[in-house]
C-alpha cells in the first residue's frame, strides 16, 4: 500500500517526480486543460484540526482531477474516541478510494495507515506536515528552477512545518538554516536524519540563535506562527520569547535581492511577520497557498497509481 505519511519515506527522485507533475498540472489548469486522472475516485477528508487551505485545496484537487471529496468533521468521526482508529480505517476502506487525515497525534496517522487497505495521506500531525512541505518545495522550484544549492532559512519555532521543510530541502540538495530560540529548535534525532539526506544530496543544515546571521545571503526566508494549535496555553510565554524572530523588512534586506518570503498561513500579522513583508514584493505567501492544491494533485495521483499498479 502506497501511503503519504512523511517526506522521509520518499527518495529525492520520487519527490522531484511529484513536484514536476504538480507544476505540469498547474500549467494545464491555468490553460483550462485539466485531465480527469482521478475520475470516479473519492477522497475522504478526516479533520481533527480545522483548516482553510487543507480542506479547500484537497477538495479542489479532487474536483480538478475528475474525482470527488467528502468532508468528515471531528464531531462525525471522533477519531479514537467515539470509535477506534482501526475500525474507522477499515470502514472507510470499504467506502472511498483514499483518505486524508489532519490530526493532533502522529500515532493516529500511523494507526490509520496500519489498518487501512487504501492510501492514507497525512494532511498534518503534531509531528510533521509533509503536504505543506511539498507545496513549499514546488513554490521554490517554480521560482528558481531547482532547489539544489539554494539556501532556505526558517525563522521561528521548530515545529511540524519546520521539520518537513528541513526534510524536503535536504532531500533535494538545498542548504537548510534554522534560527530558533534556545529550547525551541528541532530535535537532535530529526536533524541527524536530515543530515543523512543532506550528505547524499550535497545539501547542509546550519542551526542559529541569531535570526540576522541566519537570514544573511538566503534565497528563501520562511516563517510560521509562534504558537501552533494545541499550544494555546503557552501563547503568552511564547509572545515574550519570539519577538526577536519576527520576519520584517530589516531582516529580509539581509537576504539576497531576489529572495522570496514564505509562510504556510494562517499568519499572525504583527507577530511573526509584518504587513510590509507579507504584502511586499518578496512575498510568495498566496502563490504558496495556491500551490498546496497543485502539489496535492500530484500526491493524490502518486498514491492512487500505487493502487492501479497493484491491480495490474
Amino acid at each position: 500500500m502506497k501511503h503519504f505519511l512523511d517526506i522521509a519515506d520518499f527518495s529525492a527522485e520520487e519527490i522531484r517526480g511529484m513536484l514536476t507533475l504538480g507544476l505540469e498540472l498547474k500549467a494545464e489548469q491555468k490553460n483550462g486543460q485539466s485531465r480527469p486522472l482521478l475520475k470516479d475516485k473519492v477522497l475522504a477528508m478526516v479533520f481533527q484540526k480545522p483548516s482553510l487551505r487543507t480542506r479547500v485545496s484537497f477538495d479542489m484537487a479532487m474536483r480538478t482531477l475528475g474525482g470527488d471529496a467528502l468532508y468528515l468533521s471531528p464531531q462525525e468521526i471522533g477519531l479514537g474516541k467515539r470509535e477506534s482508529i482501526a475500525d474507522i480505517a477499515r470502514v472507510l476502506s470499504g467506502y472511498v478510494n483514499v483518505v486524508m487525515a489532519r490530526v493532533f497525534a502522529h500515532d493516529h496517522i500511523l494507526e490509520l495507515a496500519k489498518w487501512s487497505s487504501i492510501p492514507i495521506i497525512n494532511g498534518l500531525s503534531d509531528y510533521n506536515h509533509p503536504c505543506q512541505a511539498m507545496a513549499d518545495a514546488l513554490t521554490i522550484m517554480e521560482e528558481f528552477g531547482d532547489l539544489k544549492g539554494r539556501t532556505v532559512t526558517y525563522i521561528g519555532d521548530g515545529n511540524n512545518v519546520a521539520l518537513s521543510l528541513m526534510k524536503v530541502v535536504t532531500k533535494l540538495g538545498a542548504h537548510f538554516r534554522i534560527a530558533a530560540p534556545e529550547n525551541f529548535g528541532l530535535s537532535a534525532n530529526d536533524i541527524e536524519q536530515s543530515l543523512q539526506f543532506a550528505q547524499l544530496s550535497g545539501g547542509s543544515i546550519t542551526q542559529f540563535h541569531d535570526p540576522s546571521a541566519a537570514a544573511e545571503g538566503s534565497d528563501v526566508i520562511y516563517t510560521d506562527t509562534w504558537t501552533s494549535m494545541g499550544q494555546e496555553e503557552e501563547a503568552k510565554m511564547r509572545e515574550k520569547v519570539f519577538p526577536p524572530y519576527q520576519v520584517n523588512q530589516t531582516l529580509v534586506n539581509l537576504a539576497k535581492p531576489q529572495a522570496i518570503v514564505m509562510h504556510c498561513l494562517p499568519a499572525h500579522r504583527g507577530q511573526e511577520i509584518t504587513d510590509e513583508v507579507a504584502d511586499g514584493p518578496h512575498s510568495r505567501l498566496f502563490i504558496q497557498a495556491e500551490n498546496r492544491m497543485h502539489a496535492q494533485k500530484a500526491i493524490l495521483i502518486n498514491v492512487m497509481n500505487g493502487i492501479e499498479d497493484d491491480a495490474k
